[in-house]
């Protein structure tokens, strides 16, 4: 059986993690989340552009090493950027693993509230990201394009059961 590596695109606070965990009990695939990484390897991360290359340069090449080994991948980030998706997808086709984008589409202010309002770390902040830091990220988010398949999940009412059938089928 071939590979998959798992990407998400959706604001903070979306469900994305939520997701990755029952994927990952489901399937057994490595879970690489961002946030728990930028933490391990920086202690107190700042976010800086050199700090994100860094930890993204080692994910990549992680994400690489395990498909190439066969195993699957679930790559907890905001890949909200088209460029970003089309280079982890490359990096899949290059060992023969197929992709699976999910689009974990919640309503901005539901995001919002519970990135800002939670009291959890989100996006490998220290505590619940500020509302200039969710804003910030969330206005990047780019639509899957035409040319992209993808799985779109409503992250407000999270049944897992229903996201697994449908993921993991």
């Amino acid at each position: 059986m071939k590979p998959t590596l798992y990407l998400f695109i959706g604001y903070p606070g979306a469900g994305k993690t939520t997701i990755a965990k029952a994927i990952e009990d489901k399937t057994g695939a490595r879970h690489l989340w961002a946030d728990a990484a930028r933490h391990e390897m920086f202690g107190k991360p700042t976010h800086s552009k050199s700090e994100s290359t860094v930890l993204y340069e080692y994910l990549n090449a992680e994400t690489a090493r395990l498909l190439s080994e066969g195993r699957s991948v679930i790559f907890d980030t905001n890949f909200n950027y088209y460029e970003d998706r089309q280079h982890l997808r490359h990096i899949a086709s290059e060992v023969g693993a197929d992709t699976k984008l999910i689009w974990v589409s919640t309503p901005y202010e539901t995001s919002k509230h519970r990135a800002v309002h939670s009291g959890e770390s989100r996006n490998g902040y220290e505590d619940a990201m500020s509302a200039e830091q969710f804003d910030a990220i969330a206005s990047k988010l780019e639509a899957p394009g035409k040319d992209e398949v993808f799985i779109k999940i409503d992250g407000t009412k999270l049944d897992l059961q229903a996201v697994n059938d449908q993921i993991c089928s």
